[in-house]
């Protein structure tokens, strides 16, 4: 069933909730240190990148680049940044489920700075991504490289972490059956997507739709909690809801509050059928084959054959086959008869149906798996 949006409340043991589907105002840190421990299955987190700008960004024609002047994205130093990022760190650990995960983003300025205090906190990193933009900004003063890319950090709360969440055979469904990997080629925020005030960007860093679709798709279930301490525009909380998960924000700005309270009143959940993923492989209940002999789905002497019927197995009453004086599982002897090292009997044997036509024998796997279930 899809998540009903609701308040925060006690379960029946008493144990408190977090507030889902809502904005926190105030201090992140402060926040989330009143939240219920291991209550969030995934955070995402959008912190300031101390840019530690200095003069003004001119382009060629003399206007002035829109760049990031915020008072949040000002601290005193290195060492200011450091503090504030353990601090929020350590606080985002606490919440984390045994098997939540945490993505955090930043540029150059700031990334390796976050990384270090990842590693020190026992935080352990799965994956770095690199978000590489089609439309990056242009390089103005042809000092350096264009900088075209920011890294995401995708981590458990610890090395001994189990179970966390990762959608594998969703995301190779979105990159069209091709493992999905570390490099994301994703444009920048622009055109309508972009949320405007008087004219101007409403926020300096409002980060694609499709970034935070492919991280939220890649490491949740439908239900789960997704927090975000960074709310900003509300662009975390504007995906989850859309892909039927439960969100918090935490901001401190009015301004941007509003932004993200009209932004998320004009979401609409998608349908369960619509919100259903490619399920992983590990997920789908193990069916041996001696399972589909036992049910009848396959009786003891039938011939199984390859899809060009180029060698012969008989089923035996025991879910071996024996073919070419060999005796076996169905792996076992397709390797054998193509003097493989080895063979996903499921995908290799077929069986006859009428008309003489053959199917795969993974077809009657997964019929038993909608038994099952």
């Amino acid at each position: 069933m899809l998540p009903r949006f609701t308040d925060g409340a006690r379960t029946g043991s008493g144990a408190m909730t977090p507030p889902i589907d809502k904005i926190l105002e105030g201090d992140c840190v402060e926040r989330m240190k009143a939240l219920p421990a291991e209550s969030v299955d995934m955070i995402f987190a959008d912190p300031p990148y101390f840019l530690q700008l200095e003069d003004e960004l001119l382009r060629p024609n003399n206007s002035r680049v829109d760049g990031v002047s915020d008072a949040w994205d000002q601290f005193e130093g290195f060492a200011a940044y450091d503090a504030f990022t353990r601090e929020w760190l350590g606080a985002a650990q606490r919440l984390l489920k045994p098997t939540g995960t945490l993505w955090v983003i930043g540029s150059y300025h700031n990334i390796f700075r976050v990384g270090t205090a990842l590693q020190d906190l026992g935080f352990w990193i799965l994956n770095d991504v690199i978000w590489r933009k089609t439309n990056p900004m242009p390089n103005f003063r042809g000092r350096r490289f264009t900088n075209a890319h920011e890294t995401l950090i995708w981590c458990t709360k610890g090395r001994d972490a189990k179970g966390y969440r990762f959608n594998y055979d969703a995301m190779k469904s979105l990159n069209d059956d091709l493992q999905m990997r570390s490099d994301w080629l994703i444009p920048l925020c622009t055109g309508t997507e972009r949320l405007k005030k008087d004219g101007k960007k409403a926020h300096a860093t409002q980060k694609p739709e499709a970034l935070l679709h492919r991280a939220i798709l890649a490491a949740t279930d439908t239900g789960d909690v997704v927090l975000d301490p960074f709310f900003g525009s509300g662009t975390t909380g504007a995906v989850a809801k859309r892909l039927g998960r439960h969100w918090i924000g935490i901001e401190r700005q009015e301004d941007y509050i509003t932004l993200a309270q009209e932004r998320l009143r004009t979401v609409q959940v998608a349908s369960e059928e619509a919100l259903e993923v490619t399920p992983s492989k590990r997920s789908q209940p193990r069916i041996p084959f001696g399972l589909v002999v036992e049910r009848g789905l396959l009786s003891p002497g039938d011939q199984l054959y390859d899809a060009r019927r180029r060698y012969a197995a008989k089923v035996r009453a025991d879910g071996s086959l024996v073919a070419d004086g060999v005796t076996g599982s169905i792996h076992k002897v397709g390797a054998h008869l193509q003097g493989a090292p080895a063979c996903n009997g499921w995908t290799f044997w077929h069986f006859d149906v009428e008309g003489g036509d053959l199917k795969p024998i993974a077809l009657l796997r997964e019929r038993m798996r909608q038994e099952i279930h």
